[in-house]
């Protein structure tokens, strides 16, 4: 297994082409009222999948023009305050863990003997854009990564669903579509012109896990200078409000990654 597939299970742990961002014209007529904005990113903030703990199996899977790898994570997670990974090769021999929480991400991997203990500079570097706690738990359950009332956004609508635009003059320009009937993410993405990179993340399907709607699958795609890289995450099993442990030492001997 290569090293830079590695250092990516960072980058799929948190783990947008958008449906219809640019991609297809709108159909319908824009909403001009701000009160129908308003009430559409209320929904979604109240169609948030409600949980204490989660625990599953993910497959994540990685792809750029030159490589493509594949692997089997186990996820934990309690909700506000800690994600955590475990990669293991055929589901027996450990390869990497990853530990979040809100003010700390801990990595490690064996195969190169690699780690790091920091803030989310790390995995900002990965995705391309700013990253914090709160945002790698929206990307994994389905919301909107940047939350939706910090800033006006234009609303449209579509054939896919209710698409938002970011209004501000910003470095980073932020699209969201909106399922019509259950108001979760279909998509998200992110855009830096000046640098011609972006992150697109799609969320193809959905499931009801005891009331409970989260995705099943996840899609992004990263690009950065017409590079384009793929990870894909596949959630297999999942099970809400067990009791879950976060277990994470780094191994003595590892070399730390550190962020020039």
């Amino acid at each position: 297994m290569k090293k830079q597939f590695l250092s990516y299970l960072g980058s799929v742990l948190l783990i947008f082409v958008l449906i219809s961002c640019g991609s297809k014209k709108a159909v319908t007529e824009n909403i001009r009222s701000d009160a129908n904005a308003a009430s559409l990113i209320k929904k979604h903030q109240n169609s948030e999948v409600d949980f204490e703990t989660l625990q599953g199996r993910l497959r994540g899977s990685y792809a750029t023009k030159d490589e493509e790898q594949s692997i089997s994570v186990s996820l934990r997670m309690e909700k506000d305050k800690v994600i955590w990974l475990s990669a293991k090769l055929a589901g027996i021999i450990p390869l990497a863990k990853v530990k979040i929480t809100p003010e700390r991400v801990q990595y490690y991997e064996k195969i190169n003997g690699t780690f790091f203990d920091g803030d989310f500079s790390l995995l900002s570097k990965w995705l391309g854009t700013a990253l914090d706690f709160e945002k790698v738990q929206n990307l994994l359950i389905g919301q909107a990564i940047y939350p939706l009332s910090e800033e006006p956004y234009r609303l449209e609508k579509s054939e896919q669903g209710f698409r938002l635009a970011s209004k501000n003059n910003a470095e980073i320009t932020k699209y969201v579509l909106l399922n019509p009937i259950n108001f979760r993410a279909n998509a998200q993405q992110l855009v830096r012109e000046k640098e011609q990179q972006s992150v697109t993340i799609t969320y193809p399907e959905y499931q009801d896990i005891n009331q409970k709607i989260f995705p099943k699958e996840i899609n992004i795609v990263v690009n950065q200078e017409a590079k384009n890289t793929n990870i894909t995450i596949s959630y297999r099993s999942l099970a809400f409000n067990e009791p879950v442990s976060f277990p994470f030492e780094i191994p003595s001997g590892y070399k730390e990654i550190i962020m020039e």
